[in-house]
């Protein structure tokens, strides 16, 4: 049932190959786990994502690192890009918060919150909003800069076992209804 509606989805092999901003990528775009929805191909594509998906940047640039992840590993490449998008400017105020306090507690430091992120943009140039931004990150320091990688692989561990497991659960609810429609084919009279 997911199969089938992740087909319907996602973009066909021959669509990406035929675009033409990544067919320059097409000799390494071949393998058939980037492209084929079975298990441990869709587990590994929703691992590639949210690992991609909280590497600081814009969606562009998390586009890339999650097709570039799904290359290497050989898994699925469209359901990899497409995961990245849960990082997001309403989430990622939350998720940074959880990788400043995972951060926090490998490191074992007690205390502190995430400092306040209040630039007043008003009357400002961009130079100075960044400049604002340099200096609110600097300020959250080490234990931001060893959350968000811990809390990234975190995710992806927790992704790809909640995926694959669900994955199992589904194909096993659909042998059980299988099995159930042939008792009653056999049952009737």
């Amino acid at each position: 049932m997911l199969r089938k509606y992740l087909r319907r989805v996602l973009p066909s092999h021959q669509t990406i190959r035929d675009n033409r901003y990544i067919a320059c990528f097409a000799s390494r775009m071949q393998h058939h786990n980037l492209w084929h929805l079975h298990r441990r191909s869709v587990a590994g594509g929703v691992a590639a994502g949210l690992f991609a998906g909280l590497i600081p940047g814009s969606n562009p640039v998390q586009f890339a690192a999650g097709a570039f992840l799904a290359i290497k590993f050989k898994v699925n490449l469209p359901l990899s890009v497409l995961v990245t998008l849960y990082s997001n400017p309403f989430t990622i105020v939350p998720l940074y918060w959880v990788a400043f306090r995972l951060g926090q507690l490998v490191l074992w430091q007690s205390g502190g919150d995430l400092p306040a992120f209040t630039p007043g943009l008003e009357g400002r140039g961009y130079l100075e909003w960044l400049a604002m931004a340099w200096h609110w990150l600097t300020s959250v320091g080490k234990p931001l800069l060893a959350g968000i990688p811990l809390l990234a692989i975190g995710l992806a561990i927790i992704g790809y076992f909640v995926t694959d497991w669900a994955w199992r659960l589904g194909v096993m609810w659909q042998w059980r209804q299988r099995t159930r429609r042939n008792l009653k084919k056999k049952t009737r009279p």
